[in-house]
């Protein structure tokens, strides 16, 4: 058993944020101290940039009386890295409202608790592209 599937132990929230089509079902276990694990690695492992990073742990540093810390393990699967960081704030902003109501305002000002369903258009028949067309000749 590793360290990880022992802090996985007892009551915890679970969600599912999305983006593009990156879906994050997402655990949040009371803990001593934050921690995000993403499918079984560490989270400085899986997301190279500091951006990225950032945008996973923005929900806890907009809720500041969020004294609790938690363990938050989580299994993202579509889309690129970017999507998926941002499904997976989906999903930790929605547990953390889940967990207690008072985090439902400041999450909502900044946009978190919203799905940005915008996703690539299909390529339709006849085209290059969506919507981009071959040359059109006169003659």
């Amino acid at each position: 058993m590793s360290d990880y599937e022992k802090k996985m132990k007892g009551k915890y929230i679970e969600s599912v944020g999305r983006r593009k089509t990156a879906t994050a079902r997402v655990r949040m276990f009371e803990a001593k101290e934050t921690e995000v694990i993403v499918n079984g690695a560490p989270l400085d492992e899986y997301f190279p940039t500091t951006e990225q990073k950032l945008t996973i742990t923005d929900p806890f540093t907009t809720v500041e009386d969020m004294a609790e810390p938690f363990f938050v393990s989580v299994h993202v699967s579509g889309s690129g890295l970017s999507g998926q960081a941002q499904a997976i704030r989906h999903g930790i902003s929605r547990a953390l409202v889940e967990h207690t109501n008072e985090a439902k305002k400041p999450l909502k000002d900044k946009g978190y608790l919203k799905r940005d369903p915008r996703m690539v258009e299909r390529k339709k028949p006849g085209k290059k592209k969506a919507r981009k067309s071959s040359q059109w000749s006169k003659r």
